[in-house]
C-alpha cells in the first residue's frame, strides 16, 4: 500500500490502514546537516510506517508522531532500523 510522504500521527496512519508496524533505531550517526526536526534515539522502538520514496528511490522508514521540515519530513534511512513486528490493530 502506498502512503503519503508527510509528517504523520499515529492516529492519521492507521486511518489509512489498521496496521502498525515497529522498528528499534539501531544507526543514528551521520545526521545529515540540513535536518531539521525530530531525531531517534538509539535503542529505542518506535512505530513507524515504509514509504517508498519517489525522490530517493528506494523505501524510507518514517517515525510516526516526529515532526520534521522538508526535505526529509520524518524520513530515514532503512539501515538505521531494525524491523520487529507488525500489529494488526482491531
Amino acid at each position: 500500500m502506498e502512503y503519503e510522504v508527510g509528517n504523520l500521527s499515529l492516529q492519521e496512519a492507521t486511518r489509512h490502514a489498521p496496521v502498525v508496524d515497529y522498528a528499534r533505531c539501531i544507526d543514528v550517526s551521520k545526521r545529515p546537516a540540513n535536518h531539521a526536526g525530530d531525531w531517534p534515539e538509539e535503542g529505542k522502538l518506535y512505530p513507524v510506517r515504509v514509504v517508498n520514496s519517489l525522490l530517493e528511490g528506494m523505501p524510507l522508514i518514517h517515525i510516526l508522531g516526529f515532526q520534521a521540515e522538508a526535505p526529509y519530513y520524518n524520513a530515514y534511512a532503512p539501515h538505521r532500523f531494525q524491523m520487529l513486528y507488525t500489529m494488526w490493530l482491531n
